[in-house]
């Protein structure tokens, strides 16, 4: 069994997608493949099919794969819910929330759980393709590191170093980076892709060259710049568009300080009838067909943050004028009268009133819910599939009207009787074409064009592959591979 280990220079460097690149690279060669990232912070997650908690990148390098997402393949991951602490998730439970010193001598512990999946994947595949977090040459992170050279150095596997030349600056990333690291870590480092290239090729090759006599290290290749590449990102929010028909519908979300799940709107970003946009605080907010609060880590502080920027007026002149109003998981919990949090889960004890535009209330309980689920949306009665991940109990009279018939027999959510107002705890309700096109039609759009968005992805993991084999030098790759 071989581990390969990709690192990055910086956050966004491009390790998600070279991981899920190499793991369909290697999926297409018939090499049971597995992807593993030790340690993740992202408010970005997914449910397993254990009914467990990971970053959503892992479950999206997991259908690279052709597997089940899996919690042993992000044992420990990190949910921020203030600027200095956040919810520790261990083999996909939540176990408590710790401030950053806190954790930091935590990770003594969370090594165990990181070493113990590790071992797990060992046993069960291949290969096992690992991506680090942000980067190995954080000097006040690397005593403790469990993420980076810390792991690499734990599980002697080599290593990959990626940069990112769109940002500018790469050959001082990568030597930069280089330098920071200690002796037997370097070592350990066996060459270096150069992500985002535009232009000629010939035009880089000095650099290529310098950077090869300066390091000693080969670079393993540079990979293009592809505009409308699409992967679900990790963290930061994904703002590009795709070409749009000249009538579209108008969805505005907010951007909450602890906005959760936002790839639940990659959907409706990447469909040409569609024009999505993100509203940043002190941004004004344009007039929509649909406004759609999004889920929230902290939902009574991100709450209170909408109505400071004015968001509760807005709302109000909205359903006046006819227009229609989504909330998903935190966002259909601001929908309701009360949302109480009594055990203190989410920032300090307590309770705040909702937008009260539905009657129910919610309490946050101790035990997450964490389900994959599948039903049938009450528009059209289309066929969805998504999953929850929240602690809310909701409950009150209009929950009666459901949003959703769940197969398991359980409703969710609520609508207004109007029609004017939906809210559901499905994540990745826009994913599933049929449900997707009744939400749209209800928003106000006619003749909707279906979108198959995980075709979508298959394509673009596809096209990821076909890089690999372009650009990278495969038969280097495959020896790291231990093939």
């Amino acid at each position: 069994m071989s581990t390969l280990m990709v690192q990055g220079t910086t956050s966004d460097a491009g390790k998600s997608t070279l991981v899920a690149a190499l793991c369909r690279w290697l999926q297409r060669q018939g090499v049971v493949v597995v992807p593993f990232k030790p340690q993740n912070m992202a408010l970005n997650s997914a449910v397993t099919a254990d009914g467990g908690e990971i970053g959503r990148a892992q479950a999206v390098q997991a259908q690279a794969c052709g597997l089940a997402p899996h919690t042993d393949m992000n044992p420990v991951l990190l949910k921020p819910n203030s600027d200095t602490g956040a919810q520790v998730i261990i083999h996909g439970r939540a176990i408590s929330s710790m401030a950053a010193a806190a954790y930091h001598d935590y990770k003594k512990v969370a090594l165990q759980a990181v070493l113990q999946s590790h071992r797990r994947l060992s046993d069960a595949y291949q290969v096992v393709m690992v991506e680090g977090a942000g980067s190995p040459a954080e000097i006040n992170l690397r005593a403790g590191d469990i993420a980076n050279m810390g792991f690499a150095e734990a599980v002697d596997c080599p290593v990959i170093l990626i940069a990112d030349i769109d940002r500018g600056g790469v050959f001082a990333h990568l030597v930069g980076t280089l330098e920071l690291l200690s002796a037997s870590e370097q070592a350990r480092v066996q060459g270096f892709v150069i992500n985002r290239f535009r232009g000629a090729l010939s035009l880089l090759q000095p650099g290529l060259d310098w950077l090869e006599q300066r390091t000693g290290k080969p670079v393993l290749g540079v990979l293009p710049y592809l505009g409308d590449l699409h992967l679900e990102a990790e963290d930061a929010i994904d703002r590009r568009q795709t070409p749009k028909a000249e009538r579209v519908l108008k969805v505005v979300v907010p951007v909450l300080p602890r906005i959760s799940n936002h790839t639940d709107f990659d959907p409706l970003r990447l469909h040409p009838q569609v024009d999505l946009q993100f509203v940043a605080p002190g941004q004004p907010i344009p007039a929509a067909d649909l406004i759609i609060l999004p889920g929230s880590k902290s939902v009574r502080a991100d709450l209170a943050f909408l109505r400071a920027n004015g968001w509760e007026e807005t709302l109000q002149r909205h359903l006046r004028y006819g227009g229609k109003l989504l909330g998903i998981c935190g966002g259909l919990q601001m929908l309701g009268r009360n949302l109480h949090d009594p055990l203190g889960l989410e920032g300090a004890a307590g309770s705040s009133p909702g937008f009260g535009l539905l009657a129910f209330d919610t309490v946050l309980a101790a035990e997450k819910q964490l389900r994959n689920v599948q039903g049938h949306l009450c528009l059209e009665d289309a066929p969805v599939s998504g999953y929850e991940i929240h602690a809310g109990v909701t409950s009150g009279p209009a929950l009666d009207l459901a949003a959703v018939r769940l197969a398991d027999g359980r409703n969710d959510g609520a609508q207004s009787v109007d029609g004017q107002i939906l809210g559901t705890y499905l994540h990745g309700l826009f994913e599933a074409p049929a449900a997707c096109s009744a939400l749209l039609r209800w928003a106000g759009l006619r003749d909707v064009q279906p979108v198959d968005y995980h075709a979508l992805r298959e394509r673009d993991l596809e096209r990821l592959a076909d890089l690999v084999e372009q650009h990278l030098d495969c038969a280097r790759l495959r020896e790291l591979c231990g093939l």
